[in-house]
């Protein structure tokens, strides 16, 4: 039984969610998102949505919990947003935002110029004795954590000092050094 599925999902105001066929739209003040699905049934009653299975089947359980939590991050999304924060760390890492194309020096012998999707608002902050930080806001969940995963990919933090680019509030496996 999925726990997670037969949870109803709370329709804030100003959030309007339109079900036809198996496509379901959900709009609200910040955007509109769409998502494909199958294998489950949505039904609005009272100002909430449930995600309703028609068997115990392993493929409609394992969908059940999967389609919930993509409306629930939908609904979050056009309402009140998603943030996510990177932070660069080491010497001479750097980044600076022109418009939707990010510039990032990584220690590599050229900049990275990495472009951004519209519907991502991307942030730069550089202050003196901290490290830089980018903040990507969207209203879409998947293209804000697919967009920061292809960011810290272009340096991963390395083990032994930590440094690279890496979320804030991530905590790193250190490993110690060669021992004389």
């Amino acid at each position: 039984m999925s726990r997670i599925g037969n949870n109803p999902i709370a329709i804030p105001d100003g959030v309007t969610i339109d079900i036809k066929d198996n496509l379901i739209t959900v709009k609200g003040n910040l955007g509109e998102l769409t998502q494909e699905f199958s294998g489950v049934s949505i039904k609005i009653e009272d100002g909430q949505a449930w995600v309703t299975r028609p068997s115990d089947s392993k493929e409609h359980k394992a969908k059940h919990g999967l389609y919930r939590s993509l409306v629930l991050n939908m609904v979050e999304g056009v309402s009140k947003g998603w943030t996510k924060e990177l932070e660069l760390v080491g010497v001479g890492y750097r980044a600076s935002n022109q418009g939707q194309k990010l510039d990032l020096a990584l220690g590599f012998s050229h900049n990275i110029v990495f472009e951004i999707a519209p519907e991502v608002k991307v942030e730069t902050t550089s202050e003196k004795g901290k490290n830089p930080t980018i903040k990507l806001t969207s209203h879409d969940k998947q293209l804000v954590g697919h967009i920061a995963a292809k960011i810290r990919s272009f340096r991963k933090p390395e083990p032994y000092k930590g440094k690279g680019v890496k979320f804030v509030g991530e905590q790193l496996r250190r490993k110690a050094g060669k021992s004389a």
